[in-house]
């Protein structure tokens, strides 16, 4: 249940009696409000281990897209960072992407990427990026509206695709969060463990600092970060949503060390009256008030990092925590869903709106 499944979430409720196409589907891993609709998979819910190493079926993505039959539908709405928007619908249906963000691995992360991927990934990438690229460009025609999930991406869609976007920011259920009375000597990371969201550098930070962290999460980095962490730096695992509001309600603050399209961590932590410490550059800029809901860095390394850690602590008894809370309000789940449904239902009602 991370970003992308959680705006999923919030669209189930929207519309509860809405079917959903995906690639796989592991009912273990996602959320009940999701687990009650009609389900329907492609292809690749069939192949060996699909529900684990599904991102090693890229290649195999747009065809399972295309594959997917939706004639019987007049509302299309996807939620993607990837493939899933060049879906065929009957030239009547109305197409909405809520775009998370373009298909970074091959548009402007490309060459980092490709730079942390194992030898057989890296042929792969070299031999078939140039055709996702143009399937993605293609099927973005396909598209009626593109939604944005921040001002960063807005920019990309208009980059890869030459489409306008209007930008609706992602929710963060504040409900789930709550303000603790008091806070313990920690700091925490939190989130999936891969190269864009560096990780390695909160911890390499940490080790200098000898500051305590706390990492929430896992990823294909895990293994790599736990060896070079040090005493000071605790490994839970992915945790319960009960636990992660505890653990963020009781920390000094959440350390967001990489560049997010939008990131819905730091609005958790904000809804949980806690400050964020973040790479002053993508999503984070359209979410945080240097000073005010937490501290921004324009150096995205240790030392600058570091730098970040002692600002806070000079600023740590001017952070109010119901101010955080209500600025994390503006972001809330009423709010996407009501500004989601006045975008639909406008465009549902414009002549020739498909």
């Amino acid at each position: 249940m991370r970003g992308g499944e959680k705006v999923l979430e919030s669209l189930c409720e929207l519309f509860p009696e809405a079917d959903i196409f995906t690639h796989v589907h592991d009912p273990a891993q996602i959320s009940a409000t999701i687990n009650r609709h009609n389900i329907i998979t492609s292809f690749i819910q069939r192949l060996p281990r699909a529900a684990k190493f599904y991102k090693k079926y890229l290649l195999l993505m747009p065809f399972a897209v295309e594959a997917l039959d939706l004639q019987s539908y007049d509302l299309i709405i996807s939620s993607e960072a990837g493939p899933i928007k060049g879906v065929i619908t009957r030239p009547d249906a109305l197409n909405i992407c809520y775009c998370h963000s373009p298909m970074r691995y091959v548009w402007d992360q490309y060459h980092d990427y490709r730079r942390s991927a194992g030898r057989m990934t890296r042929l792969a990438m070299s031999l078939f990026a140039t055709r996702l690229r143009i399937w993605d460009s293609v099927s973005a025609t396909r598209v009626d509206h593109f939604i944005a999930n921040s001002n960063f991406v807005a920019k990309r869609i208009k980059k890869y695709y030459g489409r306008d976007s209007v930008v609706i920011h992602p929710p963060v259920d504040a409900a789930k969060f709550h303000i603790a009375e008091a806070q313990e000597d920690y700091f925490i990371c939190f989130g999936q463990m891969i190269f864009y969201k560096r990780f390695d550098l909160a911890i390499e930070a940490f080790n200098q600092n000898g500051r305590r962290l706390v990492v929430i999460g896992r990823g294909e980095q895990e293994a790599a970060l736990r060896k070079i962490a040090g005493r000071n730096i605790s490994f839970l695992g992915p945790q319960s949503d009960a636990a992660v509001a505890a653990l963020l309600a009781g920390c000094q603050a959440l350390i967001f060390p990489g560049v997010e399209d939008f990131g819905i961590v730091p609005l958790e932590a904000m809804a949980s009256g806690r400050p964020v410490i973040a790479y002053a550059a993508g999503g984070a800029l359209e979410t945080m008030i240097d000073g005010v809901t937490g501290v921004l860095f324009h150096d995205q390394s240790v030392a600058g990092l570091n730098q970040a850690v002692t600002r806070y602590d000079n600023l740590a008894a001017s952070f109010e925590p119901t101010a955080i809370r209500a600025h994390a309000m503006s972001f809330d789940k009423p709010v996407f869903q009501k500004k989601i449904m006045d975008f639909v239902m406008r465009h549902l009602a414009a002549p020739g709106s498909a």
